[in-house]
């Protein structure tokens, strides 16, 4: 602790000095105690020769002796005789005391509390080139405390403390450098500060000297340095080199690209509670990159970041979740964590809490909510927030229906090329919902959307070129583009597309091959195909005739509400084909369809009252049925109606 006086000799002579009373020998003999050279260690032994010394007024001695009491080396600790002692060591001059004085006066030990007075020790201590004082004389003008603030003050004593070789300082002065806080901004020297703090071992310095050569700044851009630096930086345990240098590994630069490599240096740093790192690694195990694939690994350390109010990894957490990947699934909590992101303005989460509110998955359905939710995210500009706020207005859920105001959202998030926005503008022009009807321009919004792939706008331009609305019609790229949309399994165009197989339109008929395209438009449960496929087992087009199956279709399509295969099924049940002839259930079917306005249906229900087929004959409802055909123009209807009256 305390340096030996260059003229202490041996102990018995320094003894016997100290004994005469010189000042100078009472300090060497209070040091030899302290240091236990040429004598036993003994601290209350050098501070009794120290203070001897203290009293008859040798500087360096009272320094000591102050050191002893702030310690409490020999002595009960008391801070006030330490300042005490400080103060008159200062008051000659030294510098050491000067510099402890002022540290006593910046915390209040010993001394009332005083910053100026902390300041104006410390000064004097600087001025005799103390670096260290020079940096708390520096580090005060940083953050004003005892002085007004001034940067360039600050800068002016970090730079005579750094060039006396303090490290740390070094690196604040490359700080100051690249902020251009009390000095012009300069790259070059900021760098160059860091480097010279970096080669003494400094790990903030070494860490900014990579992420400099990394970018390029005040040097000439180098992955290999910007690796070499951080590694030597991350070796010293700095989570932030740790997780850059875990990164370099990953994107193999400046390095060979190592998966394994960047999960270690992932890891280190991510043990640290480095948020950026937690959730990097999780997604090393999420991808199976550099370790095994593990779910529940990746979900452990999605949580940490997330709990640390990370809201990209509350999302990421909220689709583990939604997926059950990794966890149970879990809707609520995949609510919880989006609602987490989504609070903190996370537009992509709120659009799936809009979605959560929307379908009611893990929270009660709310469209008021979603629509909320997803006006928050339209406002950031969020083309799907846009697009879904536009089915909203366009379907009055949540809020009223408003077919401008869908066309206007649609718009929106079409002009940044969202393909369903695009495909919903195309039908709001198709159909005047909210503007003048215009097909030209639904066929532009339906093109730019099917060249993006989407399946609902492939098959809609594929009717346009069959109806010849907005374009000349064409039937080859009407098959082309139902073929587009039908071989993405889009259940519509797949019956259309069987439909133009089935007429010969644009292809050469084939039975066959429109028996296939409704079949796996059928098994999605499309009705109208179900009805179609049923059709063609009836009438044997691209199948064995078989009563039965059709039967089957009919029913399928029918159970969902579908008229024509209500009505069929009556017909199939009337005449007993694929079933036992059955009047009541007849009766059942085609006053299903006959309730939903079909002509045909209602004929045949009122011909069945008149006769009395699976009801008690009845000419006044036959009558009845007969009149409501008739008014939807079946001819046949027309004349039973006549009949009757």
């Amino acid at each position: 602790m305390l340096s030996v006086s260059a003229m202490a000799a041996d102990f018995s002579q320094t003894l016997k000095l100290a004994n005469q009373g010189d000042a100078e020998a009472q300090y060497n003999l209070g040091v030899m105690y302290d240091n236990g050279e040429g004598v036993r260690q003994d601290y209350a032994k050098a501070a009794q020769w120290i203070e001897k010394s203290a009293n008859q007024g040798k500087a360096k001695a009272q320094y000591n002796l102050g050191v002893m009491y702030s310690k409490g080396l020999g002595v009960r600790q008391d801070y006030v005789k330490a300042a005490e002692w400080y103060e008159k060591s200062a008051n000659q001059g030294d510098a050491d005391a000067q510099y402890n004085l002022g540290v006593m006066y910046s915390k209040g030990l010993g001394v009332r509390q005083d910053y100026a007075k902390a300041f104006e020790w410390r000064q004097k201590s600087a001025d005799q080139g103390d670096a260290d004082a020079q940096v708390l004389i520096g580090i005060m003008y940083y953050f004003g405390e005892g002085v007004r603030q001034d940067y360039a003050k600050a800068f002016e004593w970090f730079e005579k403390s750094a060039n006396q070789g303090n490290s740390d300082v070094q690196y604040s002065l490359g700080l100051m450098y690249f902020e251009g806080k009390g000095v012009r901004q300069d790259y070059a020297k900021a760098a160059e500060w860091y480097e010279k703090s970096a080669n003494q071992g400094d790990a903030d310095a070494q860490y900014k000297l990579g992420a400099m050569y990394y970018d390029g700044l005040g040097v000439r851009q180098d992955y290999a340095k910007a690796a070499e630096w951080y590694e030597k930086s991350a070796n010293q345990g700095d989570a932030d080199a740790q997780y850059n240098l875990g990164a370099m590994y990953y994107d193999g630069l400046g390095v060979r690209q190592d998966y394994t490599k960047a999960v270690e240096w992932y890891q280190k740093s991510a043990n640290q509670g480095d948020a950026d790192a937690q959730y990097n690694l999780g997604v090393m195990y999420y991808n199976g990159k550099g370790v095994r694939q593990d779910y529940a690994k990746a979900a452990e350390w999605f949580e940490k970041p997330a709990n640390q109010g990370n809201s990209d990894v509350q999302y990421s957490l909220g689709l583990m979740y939604s997926k059950g990947l990794g966890v149970r699934q879990d809707y609520a909590k995949a609510f919880e964590w989006r609602q987490k992101s989504a609070d903190q303005g996370d537009a992509d989460a709120q659009v799936l809490i809009g979605i959560m509110y929307y379908f009611g998955e893990g929270v009660r359905q709310d469209y008021a909510k979603a629509f909320e939710w997803y006006q928050k995210a339209a406002n950031q500009g969020n083309k799907t927030a846009q697009s879904n706020l536009g089915v909203m207005y366009e379907k009055g859920l949540g809020v009223s229906q408003d077919y401008a105001k869908a066309f206007e959202w649609y718009q929106e998030s079409a002009s940044q090329g969202y393909a369903r926005a695009q495909s919903n503008l195309g039908v709001m022009y198709e159909k005047g919902l909210g503007v003048p009807q215009d097909y030209a321009k639904a066929f532009e919004w339906y093109e730019k959307s099917a060249n993006q792939g989407n399946e609902t706008a492939q098959s809609n331009l594929g009717l346009m070129y069959y109806e010849g609305n907005g374009v000349c019609q064409d039937y080859a790229k009407t098959v082309e583009w139902f073929e587009k949309s039908a071989s993405q399994g889009y259940a519509k165009a797949q019956h259309n597309l069987g439909a133009v197989y089935a007429k010969g339109e644009g292809v050469r008929q084939d039975y066959a091959k429109a028996f296939e395209w409704y079949q796996k438009s059928a098994s999605q449960g499309f009705v109208e195909s179900q009805y179609t496929f049923g059709v063609m087992y009836e009438k044997g087009l691209g199948v064995r005739q078989d009563y039965a199956k059709a039967v089957e279709w009919f029913e399928r399509s029918a159970d969902q509400g579908f008229a024509q295969a209500q009505y069929q099924l009556g017909s199939m049940y009337g005449a007993g084909e694929g079933v036992h002839q059955n009047y009541a259930k007849a009766i059942e079917w085609y006053t299903k369809a006959a309730n939903q306005g079909l002509a045909q249906a209602q004929h045949n229900l009122g011909a069945m009252y008149a006769k009395g087929e699976g009801v008690r004959q009845d000419y006044a409802t036959a009558k009845e049925w007969f009149g409501k055909s008739c008014d939807n123009g079946d001819q046949d209807g027309c004349d039973g109606y006549r009949t009757l009256n």
